[in-house]
């Protein structure tokens, strides 16, 4: 039909309207300032622990501590500020890619404006891939069809006729038509949304976890060093030196540099994780995804395609399987023995010919073929293609004469084709439902019947069926009349998984993750999706949440029909139960869950920019396996916190023992202050930050998430601090005591042993002993065992430390002994192996085989 002209609004009352209502965009926050991501990172839990340890270290009056700890600050701060302003920018240069402009009706006549600029009350011009930037309320039409996906999740395109709405973020897909602006900005369907995206910046559960470590790490230090100074005191010890003594265990017993190896591993799984296409926004969600136990996913574009696919067809002479993906002519179409060739070309050629879809080869043979039209007709072109029939060249040999194009009331398209010969052909396609109940069909009642119950079984599996008719006139009618049809057969559509979603599905339950489908799409096409997956098994509970009644959520995998604002519940119901979520999605009507999540992750290809800027993790490459990846890494980190923990908090108990116990073995000061402060600062420097370099724990995705509630310090670990901690004690008493008793300088071989013995526990402690997996960390050690050896011998450290050097069999034998710190570990980890907690998810299955 054609579509009248009118004048739109004057370019003054636009510019009165802009300034009225302001800029059609999403709400957004201002940009941060730099001193505001400084402050935030100060802000951080291990920060202020270490600028805790920087002021005492200062009142000790040992700068050369001081500056290391100011140096951990800075490295740490810098790093998590440079990752927060990179991320930033990539996701601006995504959002300048994808900025949309509008064509619209001003002064009389067509111009094209950034969609920032559209106002109220605006007439939009709308053809076939435009983004609808605004809401807005259809004035005409001719075969409007939209893809309402992105706000809706469903995959299906919703037909448009006058005075229907439509809302801001979704495409035209087939057809064209005009459109009275009606909201704009926030006002809008998709601002709406994005104001649903308020969420404050909490902790996440390794900060949450850290903090209660500090606060233990504080209260025992302090307890035990004052411990230290009172037993000094009484002994008759200068009181100057025991307070010096006391400031300095409390700043041994502080791993200072755990936040260095903390911003090193997340630092590292960012990089191996951009290497993968993903974009981390955020350095602690490395880390949270490691501690995900539900992975909450949309289905559109998510776990799909979304691209509709042609994958069954059926005639009523046989059937037939189609295999490839998206819209390229790779693949093939199987037939059964009973199906002939001819009758499935002609249902094919019959679909090419209905059908106003066009399909693209790619420039670089790398990308995909794009469509440009309504999908379902896409999908049927490709299916042509592959039986090797041309559009071009099937429109050239039966030109299209005349149309009654596709509506939402007829629920069908019919088209009017000239043959060779002046003969003329009406084909119609449409819903089964309407086609097979039209009375203008001639087929056999017994076969209609047949059609309509395989029809039925198809919907039921999850696919959207069309069936296609067809009848040949002796002469090319002026219009096209739907009588004496004959039905050519079914072609059953669907959006296909992405290959890699189920890899992934099966890699997360193996992991112990529990993967939850919540879409917007039908019930029935959710359950053929998870089924095929393996989210779900056949039989499994599918909830509607368009009914009525409260689900039990720890029993449910897949809801359908949901809106945005029921994701959040979910999701938040949850969370409030302990669990730890992921959420992916890409469309704007995920935005507000990718918020409250305890970590986003949003698609980077299709996503929208309210999907994008809502997530903490952004997948350049929509491929749901880098979430897997990121787990791994997450996984990783954790671990490498855990074993620094150990190795730090272990070497930092021995040295609070060491000046306890010494004194009850005819020790007055094991130590001195400044040797407490250099073993700290050799062994907690770069050896401790380079475990957070240690590669993932061979079997980390075979094993369950640790429990949300689980302390840091938790499975056994602090069991296992402390038996280390017995043998560095143990071994640092043995030789002070035998050096004592012998004559020998004893408390500088007191120094030596302590120092070589917790840098054996560093390497122990390594995932691959015995390999270059983390060459760091073997040079790291090298250099701390040589500066401690420089402590011996030199005389300015010597002045400095209060040492004297060892004759060389003392040094043999102390350093022979130092290796029951490596012993330790490691027959420590055999003995006691840790035992993770197994899910008690009740949906829990085995994965399904793909």
């Amino acid at each position: 039909m054609a579509i009248p002209t009118r004048s739109g609004l004057s370019s003054a009352e636009a510019a009165v309207r802009l300034e009225r209502d302001g800029p059609n965009l999403l709400p957004q926050k201002p940009p941060v300032p730099l001193w505001q991501r400084v402050a935030a990172q100060l802000r951080d839990p291990l920060i202020i622990v270490l600028l805790v340890a920087a002021v005492l270290t200062i009142a000790t009056g040992d700068w050369t501590d001081t500056a290391v700890i100011m140096l951990v600050i800075v490295v740490n701060t810098s790093v998590g500020v440079a990752q927060e302003v990179r991320a930033d920018r990539a996701i601006t240069a995504l959002s300048q890619l994808t900025a949309p402009v509008a064509r619209v009706i001003r002064d009389g006549s067509q111009t094209e404006v950034p969609a920032a600029d559209v106002v109220v009350g605006d007439l939009l011009v709308l053809a076939e891939g435009d983004i609808i930037v605004a809401d807005a309320t259809v004035e005409e039409s001719a075969a409007l069809l939209v893809d309402e996906s992105s706000l809706t999740g469903e995959s299906v395109p919703v037909d448009k006729t006058g005075d229907d709405p439509l809302s801001s973020g979704t495409v035209v897909v087939r057809g064209r038509g005009r459109a009275v602006v009606t909201a704009v900005g926030a006002a809008s369907a998709s601002g709406r949304i994005a104001s649903m995206m308020v969420k404050g910046a909490g902790l996440t559960p390794l900060q949450r976890r850290l903090v209660g470590v500090g606060r233990l790490l504080a209260g025992v230090a302090v307890a035990l060093s004052a411990l230290v100074l009172a037993l000094g005191l009484v002994r008759g010890q200068p009181a100057e030196l025991m307070v010096v003594t006391a400031i300095s265990l409390v700043v041994a017993a502080v791993p200072e540099s755990l936040p260095a190896v903390v911003t090193l591993s997340l630092a590292l799984g960012a990089r191996r994780m951009a290497a993968r296409n993903a974009l981390v926004r955020r350095l602690p969600a490395v880390e949270t995804l490691g501690a995900v136990t539900v992975l909450a996913t949309d289905k559109t574009g998510t776990l799909t395609e979304g691209r509709m696919v042609a994958r069954r067809l059926w005639t009523p002479t046989g059937e037939a399987t189609i295999t490839g993906s998206g819209y390229a002519p790779d693949g093939q179409i199987v037939c059964d023995d009973s199906l002939d060739i001819e009758t499935l070309t002609d249902l094919l050629t019959a679909a090419v010919l209905c059908n106003d879809a066009r399909l693209s080869p790619p420039q670089d043979p790398r990308a995909d073929w794009t469509a440009l039209g309504d999908p379902t007709e896409a999908a049927l072109l490709a299916a042509a293609a592959k039986l090797g029939l041309d559009r071009k060249h099937l429109q050239e040999r039966f030109p299209r004469v005349t149309e009654r194009p596709f509506d939402s009331e007829r629920k069908r398209m019919s088209t009017v084709h000239r043959l060779p010969g002046g003969h003329g052909r009406v084909i119609c396609k449409g819903a089964p439902d309407v086609l097979l109940s039209l009375s203008v069909l001639t087929d056999d009642p017994t076969l209609l019947a047949r059609a309509a119950e395989r029809a039925e079984q198809l919907a039921r599996d999850g696919y959207r069926v069309l069936a296609v008719a067809s009848h040949d006139l002796p002469a090319v009618p002026e219009t096209a009349p739907e009588s004496g049809l004959s039905l050519l057969g079914l072609v059953a559509i669907l959006d296909p998984p992405r290959p890699a979603a189920a890899t992934a599905i099966i890699a997360c339950k193996q992991a112990g993750i529990r993967p939850l489908l919540i879409t917007g799409d039908h019930p029935g096409t959710a359950r053929a999706i998870a089924t095929d997956l393996g989210i779900i098994d056949t039989g499994d509970p599918v909830v509607d949440l368009r009914c009525p009644g409260t689900p039990d959520h720890a029993k449910i995998s897949v809801y359908a029909r949901a809106t945005p604002g029921q994701k959040l519940d979910i999701i938040e119901h949850l969370r409030a139960h302990g669990e730890t979520l992921a959420m992916t999605g890409d469309g704007v009507n995920d935005g507000p869950a990718l918020r409250r999540a305890d970590i986003g992750v949003a698609m980077g290809e299709r996503g929208t920019e309210v999907a994008r800027q809502a997530a903490d993790l952004v997948l350049a490459d929509d491929n749901l396996d880098t979430v897997v990846a990121a787990v791994e890494e997450g996984r990783r980190v954790y671990a490498n916190i855990r074993r620094f923990l150990v190795y730090g908090l272990s070497g930092g108990a021995a040295e609070i023992a060491v000046m306890l116990l010494g004194p009850f073995a005819g020790l007055a000061l094991p130590l001195l202050p400044a040797q407490i402060l250099w073993i700290n600062l050799l062994t907690h420097g770069l050896p401790g930050v380079a475990l957070g370099g240690e590669p993932a724990t061979p079997g980390s995705m075979a094993i369950p998430p640790r429990p949300p509630s689980q302390s840091i310090l938790g499975a056994g670990l602090w069991q296992r601090l402390i038996r280390i901690a017995v043998v560095l004690t143990a071994v640092t008493l043995g030789v002070a005591v035998w050096a004592h008793q012998t004559g020998r300088p004893w408390q500088s071989m007191a120094f030596f042993a302590l120092g070589a013995t917790q840098l054996g526990v560093a390497l122990g402690s390594r995932t691959r002993p015995g390999t270059l997996a983390n060459p760091m960390l073997l040079l790291a050690v090298a250099g701390a065992l040589v500066l401690q050896l420089a402590g011996l011998y030199l005389p300015p450290l010597q002045e400095l430390l209060g040492t004297q050097p060892l004759a060389l069999g003392d040094l043999l034998i102390v350093g022979a002994l130092s290796v029951l710190g490596y012993a330790a570990v490691r027959l420590d980890r055999i003995l006691h192996p840790s035992r993770p907690q197994r899910s008690t998810h009740p949906t829990d299955k085995a994965p399904h085989a793909h």
